[in-house]
């Protein structure tokens, strides 16, 4: 239990949570139906009881909070535990107190001891983030196709079945997406217990007043290869999620998107930053519009980089790495790997001259692959000699992350 100038800082109980949805009703004003908004407090009550909500009272008033949700991603073929950060707000009156700060630095810490050396959050705020260590990791791509542009491809062996979005190829689909896919977000994971795993396909998208519904394909051999989740309204035709693990089932699926042609004027989807959407499409004058989505932050550079996937047996790196908000992250990391075996140790808390100096929200992005070590060193958001940085363009791993969730 924290106190600053009369609040105290301590978990959020259950019995508080009705506190937490008036504060992100107003933080955020939303305005929701009585439906969507019971909706919205199920799916939020869900989620205290998995994470951990904590937040500054004055007295007995919630006045600012943070909700740290535990998660598993995929970072180039190696599973991380992950802290996913949400429910972030501050009353404007207690603003300006540094609440915030300190409920991100006790959220840091938890990831920490729980051995949670990833952060992602989705941004209200990009430079606000950035001043606390997140950076970009990945985009999302919205685009808007017309009836006349929708593509048909002929010659596919396999079929589509409508099924129920919690259908049991649906989850086995994403599963076998999420293991070979860099950065995306293991919905089946261990970590949770089963009921939140149900929970969350349910209320994936919780937000919607109109029916969710599905497709499969099935390739020639009965097997699940794809699915599609997707809403009709007005006459459009709406793509939540579209993932597929070869590109038979990507022309498959969006030949039943077609199918619908004589149904819709448009259809509106969105997609992961790296789906070339108008390039695959014949008629590719589409309207497509890709703007930056969540954010990442490693949250302790040592535990991070002793789990990383380098490329190579034998090389030595050293990290100069600044981190305002915790302590633990600053200074220099010699990063050696021999006979494919990783070791790292902090020599100083100071950061050397004769290492490679970056922000510990560069590094974030760096080892993530949104950005690769040159083009950082361009726009000098890292510096060091031309020989340390070649090798350490040679020795990441190549691939932009793809994350398609929100929480």
């Amino acid at each position: 239990m924290n106190q600053r100038k009369g609040l105290v800082m301590r978990e959020i109980r259950v019995d508080e949570m009705a506190q937490s949805i008036d504060l992100l009703n107003y933080v955020f004003q939303m305005s929701m139906s009585i439906n969507k908004d019971r909706r919205f407090v199920n799916a939020k009550s869900k989620q205290f009881d998995e994470g951990h909500a904590i937040g500054w009272f004055d007295g007995t008033q919630l006045v600012s909070q943070i909700l740290n949700l535990p998660f598993q991603v995929n970072v180039h073929g190696k599973l991380y535990e992950m802290g996913g950060i949400t429910a972030v707000g501050t009353y404007p009156e207690y603003s300006g107190h540094g609440l915030m700060e300190s409920l991100i630095m006790e959220c840091l810490q938890q990831m920490r001891n729980e051995q949670r050396y990833v952060s992602y959050l989705f941004p209200y705020s990009i430079p606000y983030y950035r001043k606390k260590g997140w950076e970009i990791m990945s985009d999302i791509v919205e685009f808007q196709v017309k009836d006349t542009q929708l593509p048909h491809y002929p010659g596919l062996n396999g079929k589509i079945r409508r099924v129920d979005p919690k259908n049991e190829d649906v989850v086995t689909i994403y599963a076998r997406y999420a293991k070979k896919t860099h950065g995306v977000m293991v919905r089946n994971s261990i970590a949770w217990n089963e009921k939140f795993q149900e929970d969350f396909w349910e209320e994936k998208f919780i937000d919607s007043d109109v029916k969710l519904q599905a497709a499969v394909y099935y390739d020639e051999d009965d097997d699940p290869q794809g699915y599609l989740f997707y809403r009709i309204m007005e006459e459009n035709y709406y793509i939540d999620e579209i993932v597929y693990l070869q590109e038979e089932a990507r022309k498959g699926l969006w030949n039943f998107v077609s199918a619908h042609s004589s149904m819709v004027y448009n259809v509106y989807g969105k997609t992961t930053g790296n789906e070339a959407v108008a390039f695959l499409l014949e008629d590719s004058e589409i309207i497509q519009k890709v703007s930056p989505y969540f954010m990442a932050r490693i949250v302790d550079v040592k535990e991070f980089l002793l789990r990383y996937p380098f490329i190579g047996n034998e090389f030595q790196l050293r990290l100069a790495v600044s981190d305002r908000i915790v302590a633990w992250n600053n200074g220099t990391f010699i990063v050696t790997v021999k006979d494919g075996e990783v070791s790292v140790e902090k020599l100083s808390e100071l950061l050397s001259e004769n290492a490679i100096q970056l922000t510990v929200q560069t590094l974030a992005t760096m080892l993530l692959g949104y950005k690769r070590p040159y083009y950082l060193e361009k726009i000098e958001r890292l510096h060091g000699n031309a020989v340390e940085i070649a090798l350490l363009e040679a020795v990441l791993p190549v691939g932009i992350p793809t994350f398609i969730d929100y929480f």
